[in-house]
């Protein structure tokens, strides 16, 4: 394991100093005041700085490049008494729309007395209870971005989406619901009297009608064709003496069905919606989970920006220690006359820019952590600014084995959740081809129907001026007949509403109809327009994902070549940093012996702040690189353990399978 450069207090920012023991690292910063003069003096000017150089400088600490918390450690935090997480499924669950859904029966009191409540509509927004929750926690980039997963508000509402597609699959199922209707009713009607023989006690004919009729349709799965049954129910009631059954029960059924046999019919067209409704939600699936990758990516960002920029505060606090120390030792030297006031004019404004540099770094950490606290927004505590997050991890800067340009594209091909996504919206595209094209057809429709009736009720022996052939009654009011001899007629239909439903079975009465519907419009026009805008609507999409595939590998290849660019810097910048620590100590034997001023000292301290600056942002960089290449390739999800997996979103409630 490569081992980085030794830096003042464990990172990159202290002046490596010269092998020459405590006191020839003292009389090293110390002869900065002398030049010609003799040791004596510097010795007598080393006592009197030695102490205040001793008490400010932290212990030198080395620092290794394994990306990891350090051996033997265990970061403090949400995971600390317990192990951590391995995994996290990140799946829609097949049941992820239940909560939002709605019982049939036992919601509706419910939703009957909110729709009859008198009240606003409103929402508990939330209610900050702080403005910042400053109790920090210790997490790896794993243990982060499982965090991050539970808690961040916006992935969750993208989660969402592929619920509501869930839903709808369902709506789209529902046109194969079985329909149930009924209907009761009641009807009076008192007109005047047509005929004095119609109702000799009363200038009134009254007719009192009563209803209960039932009726069901379905659309059928295999044929598309619409089923349905309607059973009707008449009682009329009259005083007209005109009606021989009075009152009367007239119960009816009719089974019909409606079929079509050119457009909107053909192998599986029944379920075409269905289809479209299905890949639409895969397609969501898909969406969701790019979604995922670019978060995942982002949190790792944010996480090695911290990184990045506390590294960077060190780097330029120990320039700030630097020359805040060689502004007391030239001032020192000023004094007592041994230094020209040019330099203690150098060495103040270079520790004013130091100063500077230190307050933007401070600034780029402050930002830094707001935006991982806010992107992983784990927030116990209902703050404004949620729990902040420290970095367990430094970078992992090990070389890696190079991977291929063609192993990298054939895993962008078939991980790549975007590219997924894309020819998954093909296969919808292709179904709404296949049903623009079916829709150009003409309408062939055809139509049957068979009904059976039955009557029964309270049948009167009516009796006419003459008595008929076919008399079978006997009426006091009718014509003289001998005696025992009948001279009215009664209808074969006395009975109850009983009767008249077992009269249905046996099928004395009904009716059929069969049709055959055929139109067409002349020119067709607009099925053909919706035609050529699904074939257009296809191409559009197999362009889209040819462009997203050729961009997709330019993320590929870039992702490849910033890796290999930065695996190679975090070695230069490395060497670079030793040979700028080597050249400040070469500079600072100079200066003791005054062959060397100071703008050169700072001019090569300069030099080592930029190498070490530079050998933190390779760091960082290469673990950025990665975490871009993994995105380009699709493979960011399963590198962090992070299992998703497509669900199939076909529904197969009873009503859809017939």
């Amino acid at each position: 394991m490569r081992e980085r450069s030794t830096f003042h207090g464990g990172v990159a920012g202290q002046i490596p100093q010269v092998s020459e023991g405590v006191g020839g690292k003292l009389n090293s910063l110390l002869s900065l005041a002398g030049g010609r003069q003799t040791r004596t003096m510097i010795r007598v000017l080393g006592a009197m700085l030695g102490m205040l150089l001793i008490a400010t400088s932290p212990p030198v600490q080395a620092q290794s490049g394994t990306g990891s918390a350090g051996p033997g450690q265990s970061p403090p935090g949400l995971f600390a008494d317990q192990n951590s997480p391995q995994s996290f499924a990140a799946s829609i669950p097949p049941h992820a729309a239940a909560p939002f859904q709605s019982r049939p029966i036992l919601s509706l009191p419910e939703m009957f007395v909110r729709q009859w409540t008198p009240r606003n509509q409103r929402f508990a927004f939330e209610e900050f209870k702080m403005s910042e929750d400053n109790q920090s926690q210790k997490l790896t980039l794993k243990e982060t971005i499982f965090l991050a997963l539970k808690h961040n508000p916006g992935l969750a509402s993208v989660a969402l989406d592929p619920v509501a597609s869930t839903e709808s699959v369902r709506a789209a199922n529902a046109i194969f619901d079985p329909q149930l209707s009924s209907q009761i009713d009641v009807a009076k009607q008192v007109t005047p009297v047509s005929s004095p023989f119609q109702n000799p006690n009363s200038v009134t004919n009254t007719q009192k009608f009563y209803d209960w009729n039932f009726g069901m349709s379905k659309v059928l799965s295999t044929t598309n064709g619409t089923l349905g049954l309607t059973f009707n129910n008449d009682r009329e009631l009259t005083n007209s003496s005109f009606s021989p059954v009075n009152p009367v029960y007239t119960p009816t059924m009719v089974m019909s069905l409606s079929q079509p046999l050119l457009q909107n019919f053909g192998w599986r067209f029944a379920t075409i919606n269905v289809r479209l409704a299905e890949s639409a939600q895969r397609v969501s699936q898909w969406n969701y989970a790019s979604s995922l990758n670019d978060f995942v990516q982002r949190i790792g960002n944010d996480y090695w920006g911290i990184v990045q920029a506390q590294e960077n505060l060190k780097v330029q606090q120990s320039a700030l220690e630097f020359n805040n120390d060689l502004v007391r030792v030239n001032g020192a030297s000023v004094r007592i006359g041994m230094m020209a006031p040019v330099n203690l004019s150098e060495a103040l404004s270079a520790a004013a820019t130091a100063r500077a540099n230190v307050q933007a770094a401070v600034a780029g950490v402050d930002i830094a952590e707001a935006t991982l606290r806010q992107d992983v927004a784990f927030n116990p505590a209902r703050a404004v600014l949620a729990q902040p997050i420290e970095p367990a991890e430094h970078p992992d800067t090990r070389a890696e084995e190079h991977e291929t340009d063609q192993a990298a594209f054939e895993r962008m091909i078939d991980d790549s959740p975007s590219l997924a996504g894309l020819r998954e919206s093909i296969v919808g595209a292709l179904i709404q081809v296949r049903y623009a094209e079916n829709q150009t057809l003409p309408q062939l429709n055809l139509g049957v129907q068979f009904g059976i009736t039955s009557e029964a009720g309270n049948s009167k022996c009516t009796a006419t001026i003459t008595v008929p052939s076919f008399a079978n009654c006997f009426d006091p009011s009718g014509p003289k007949v001998t005696p025992g001899q009948d001279n009215a007629a009664e209808l074969p239909f006395n009975g109850g509403y009983g009767s008249a439903l077992n009269g249905l079975w046996n099928f004395a009465f009904y009716d059929y109809a069969a049709v055959l519907g055929f139109s067409i419009p002349l020119d067709n026009a607009a099925p053909q327009a919706a035609l050529s805008q699904a074939r257009i609507s296809l191409e559009q999409n197999r362009l889209q994902y040819q462009q997203a595939l050729y961009q997709a590998a330019l993320q590929v290849k870039a992702g490849l070549s910033n890796l290999h660019a930065y695996q190679e810097q975090v070695e230069s910048t490395a060497q670079a940093t030793s040979y700028a620590a080597e050249s400040l100590r070469d500079v600072q034997v100079q200066f003791r012996v005054g062959t060397a001023t100071t703008n050169q000292l700072l001019q090569y301290q300069s030099n080592l702040v930029t190498a070490q600056g530079n050998e933190v942002q390779s760091d960082v960089g290469l673990e950025n690189a990665r975490l871009a290449l993994w995105h380009a390739e699709g493979t960011l999800l399963g590198h962090f353990n992070i299992n998703f997996e497509i669900r199939d979103p076909h529904q197969s409630p009873w009503y859809s399978r017939f």
